[in-house]
C-alpha cells in the first residue's frame, strides 16, 4: 500500500485518516482533543498515533490543515462596496478565510482604526480594474505604509499599479504579496491568484503566528486553513462526478456551505453581475451553529417563519444552554431530538442564505436548482445514525418556501468519514487519488 496521512486540526478536535492511495479509501481514521493550551502537535500526533495503529506503517508523508486558534481572518479593503469590495470578500471567503471586515473608499484615520480593531490576519487590498482607477488603491496602500502597518497584505487590485504598490509597502516594511487583479474587468472574477497567495500568507505568517506549536514543524505541516482544503475537495467531486455540487457543513459555530455551479453562458449578458459570478462559492453563517450559535439559529428561524413563535421558547432555552456550554452532550433521545432541530433549522436557513447570494452580494442569487448531489457534513451529521442524518437533509431539500432556487432533485449522503478536508489535501499532489477516495466514501461510483 502507499500510504498519506491526512489531518485536520479543528478549534476543538483534530482528526486524521490514513489513505491507501492506490484503493482510494481510507484505511484508518481517529481523532483527538486539539491541544491548543499547550501545543497542538501533542493532540496531532496522538490522533495519527491512533488512526495508524495496527497498519505497520513507517513514514508516510502528512497533509494537514488546521483552523485552530481561530483560523484565517481576513480584511478586505476595496475601491466601492458594490464592486470590487464584495469581489474582494468573494475571494476570501473562497480561500477558506473568516471575513471580518470590508471597507471601501479611501481610507481615513478611523477606518485604519476599524480596520486595526477587526484583528485580521492577512488584508486583501483591491480596487479598480486594470487600466481603471488607480487613486484609490494607491490611496489605501499609502495609508497602510504611512501607518507602518505590520498585518500582512495581499496586493490585487488594478495591475497597472500593482508593483510600485508593492515596493511602496516593502519599502515601509508592511509584509506584502503581489497577486493578479481579483476584478480585472467589470462583470470578470478572477480568484485563483489571491487565493493562492491568500493561503501561501496564512502559512507563512499566520500559522507561526498564532503560537500554536513551539517549534517550526507544525507550521511546516500545514498546507491550508480548512476551509479552504473542504472547497478544494468540494471542487474535485464536483468535477469527478461532472455536476453541480452542494456541501451543508454545520458546525459548533458557523454553518459553512460550499457550492460547485457549471457555468452559465448567460452570465456574459446584460444582467450579469458587475463583480463577477464566482462559480465554486463558500459562505459562511456565523451566527447559526449547534452550541456556541444555537441562539442564532433560534431567531433565524423565526425570522425565516421556519418556527413559529410559540414553539420557538422551548426551543430558545434549549439552544441557550448549548451556548452556555460548548461541550454539552445530548444524553437521552429528548436532547437528541432538540439537537436533530438546531441542526435542521441551521442547514436550511444556511442553504436559504447561500441560494440568495446575501453573503457573496450576488444580485440574482445563486441557482442551486441543477445540484445533483448534496453532502452534508459537521459531527451532529456524522455521529447521528444513519436514518436521523438522512431526516435533517431530507428536510432541507424539500424546503422550498422561502422562494429561493434550491436544488430540485439532489441526492443527499453525508461524508462521514471526513473526507472532503482529505481530498482537498491530497489534490495538488495526488488529484486523480483524491478523486477516487472522494468517489468511494461518498458514495458516487
Amino acid at each position: 500500500m502507499t500510504l498519506a496521512v491526512c489531518a485536520d486540526v479543528g478549534s476543538t478536535y483534530t482528526k486524521a485518516a490514513v489513505v491507501d492511495l492506490a484503493a482510494g479509501v481510507l484505511v484508518g481514521a481517529a481523532a483527538a482533543p486539539t491541544t491548543v493550551g499547550s501545543d497542538v502537535l501533542r493532540g496531532l500526533g496522538a490522533a495519527v498515533a491512533a488512526a495508524t495503529a495496527g497498519l505497520g506503517v513507517g513514514d508516510v508523508p502528512w497533509y494537514v490543515c488546521s483552523s485552530a486558534g481561530g483560523g484565517l481572518r481576513l480584511a478586505v479593503v476595496g475601491y466601492e462596496p458594490l464592486v470590487t469590495a464584495q469581489a474582494g470578500r468573494r475571494v476570501g471567503l473562497s480561500a477558506g478565510a473568516h471575513v471580518v471586515h470590508v471597507a471601501a473608499g479611501r481610507l481615513g484615520g478611523a477606518d485604519l482604526a476599524a480596520l486595526r480593531a477587526a484583528r485580521p490576519d492577512v488584508v486583501l487590498l483591491v480596487g479598480g480594474t486594470d487600466g481603471g482607477d488607480a487613486d484609490t488603491i494607491t490611496h489605501n496602500a499609502t495609508r497602510l505604509a504611512r501607518a507602518r502597518f505590520r498585518i500582512p497584505v495581499v496586493l490585487a487590485g488594478n495591475g497597472d499599479v500593482r508593483d510600485e504598490l508593492t515596493g511602496l509597502l516593502e519599502a515601509a516594511g508592511v509584509p506584502v504579496t503581489g497577486a493578479d487583479n481579483v476584478l480585472p474587468r467589470i462583470g470578470v472574477l478572477s480568484p485563483a491568484s489571491a487565493r493562492a497567495a491568500i493561503r501561501a500568507v496564512f502559512l507563512r505568517h499566520v500559522i507561526g503566528g498564532k503560537r500554536l506549536s513551539k517549534g517550526g514543524r507544525f507550521a511546516r505541516l500545514v498546507r491550508a486553513a480548512t476551509p479552504d482544503a473542504v472547497l478544494t475537495g468540494v471542487e474535485v467531486l464536483a468535477d469527478t462526478i461532472g455536476g453541480d455540487l452542494a456541501v451543508v457543513d454545520v458546525g459548533g459555530a458557523t454553518t459553512d456551505v460550499y457550492s460547485v455551479l457549471t457555468p452559465d453562458e448567460r452570465a456574459a449578458g446584460p444582467g450579469r453581475e458587475v463583480a463577477g459570478s464566482l462559480w465554486r462559492a463558500r459562505t459562511v453563517e456565523g451566527d447559526l451553529g449547534m452550541r456556541w450559535s444555537a441562539p442564532g439559529v433560534v431567531r433565524a428561524a423565526v425570522e425565516e417563519r421556519l418556527l413559529a413563535a410559540a414553539d420557538a421558547d422551548d426551543l430558545a432555552v434549549a439552544a441557550e444552554r448549548r451556548a452556555a456550554d460548548p461541550a454539552f452532550l445530548a444524553g437521552d433521545d429528548a436532547e437528541r431530538a432538540v439537537d436533530r432541530r438546531i441542526a435542521t433549522l441551521a442547514a436550511t436557513v444556511a442553504l436559504r442564505r447561500h441560494a440568495r447570494g446575501a453573503a457573496t452580494g450576488e444580485r440574482a442569487g445563486r441557482d442551486l436548482r441543477d445540484v445533483r448531489l448534496l453532502v452534508g457534513s459537521g459531527g451532529v451529521l456524522r455521529h447521528a445514525a444513519a436514518p436521523v442524518s438522512a431526516e435533517v437533509l431530507a428536510a432541507v431539500l424539500a424546503d422550498h418556501a422561502g422562494g429561493w432556487a434550491l436544488p430540485r432533485a439532489a441526492r443527499a449522503v453525508v461524508d462521514v468519514d471526513y473526507v472532503l478536508a482529505a481530498g482537498g489535501l491530497l489534490a495538488e499532489e495526488h488529484r486523480a487519488e483524491a478523486g477516487a477516495l472522494l468517489r468511494h466514501h461518498l458514495g458516487t461510483q
